[in-house]
């Protein structure tokens, strides 16, 4: 099986998504609703996603979708490929001006993402994996270069992004966050996408987070992994359902699981 169709077309949703999102940054009349889980949505994120669904439904009419604002469509019978969006996660930023949010482009097989996109254009910035290609970002002056996580093996010269404190404290391990901290060499809260990528590139070594969705997760599974990093959910395997997760080097996965188990 090769990949690289599949991924010139996540590639190419990434740049409908650019385009829209961008065109509404930073707009004063951008509309802005609350969810009935009270996260917030544009018309932005709205627009994204039905812009990229109307692009699958043309492109790739048999596969399965799961979009973040309007809901599943299943597979067609024999299929096993569904593919997962969230049209712009950061939404909260993406609304207040702060430029780290992205569009997140994941194809599923079996229930297993396998190919993805995080795209970044506030921040021009852009991330890919598949199997067998291996995992590539796009830095801001246009060049592009392969990623790998970081080599390190010893917690105490680690950086950890745990990315949202109230989450930690609404979960009921705040204090177990407190005292992992402890034992890193330093601790940060990046958020959202940002996190996974700049594990994926090496920069820090351990995220970890709560409150998650499958249209959140999926897209940063493949770019983690095939940078040589480990993804699961916090206190085991990763599966659809998973809300808290943990991604790491691999080298420091074990450890840390324990640390939160």
């Amino acid at each position: 099986m090769t990949f690289q169709a599949d991924l010139n077309l996540a590639l190419e949703l990434a740049d409908i998504a650019d385009a829209i999102s961008l065109e509404r940054y930073r707009a004063l009349d951008l509309r802005v609703e609350n969810k009935p889980d009270r996260s917030p949505v544009t018309d932005a994120d709205r627009s994204v996603e039905q812009a990229l669904k109307a692009v699958l439904a043309a492109k790739a009419p048999g596969d399965g979708l799961i979009g973040e604002e309007y809901g599943n469509s299943e597979a067609q019978q024999g299929s096993n490929r569904t593919w997962i969006i969230d049209p712009i996660d950061g939404t909260a930023n993406y609304m207040r001006g702060v430029p780290v949010w992205a569009s997140l482009i994941a194809l599923a097989i079996d229930g297993k993402p396998v190919v993805s996109v995080v795209s970044a254009p506030a921040l021009g910035r852009r991330w890919w994996a598949a199997p067998d290609i291996g995992a590539f970002t796009q830095d801001i002056d246009g060049s592009i270069r392969s990623i790998s996580v970081s080599g390190i093996s010893v917690l105490e010269n680690a950086s950890l992004s745990y990315n949202n404190l109230q989450l930690w404290d609404q979960a009921g391990k705040a204090e177990q966050l407190l005292e992992f901290s402890r034992r890193v060499w330093r601790t940060r809260a990046y958020g959202d996408f940002w996190s996974y990528m700049l594990l994926a590139e090496g920069a820090l070594e351990i995220v970890t987070e709560h409150d998650l969705k499958i249209y959140d997760i999926a897209a940063l599974v493949p770019i983690v992994e095939q940078a040589g990093g480990e993804f699961s959910a916090l206190e085991g395997p990763l599966t659809a359902n998973s809300s808290s997760v943990l991604a790491t080097n691999s080298k420091l996965h074990q450890i840390t699981a324990q640390a939160f188990s």
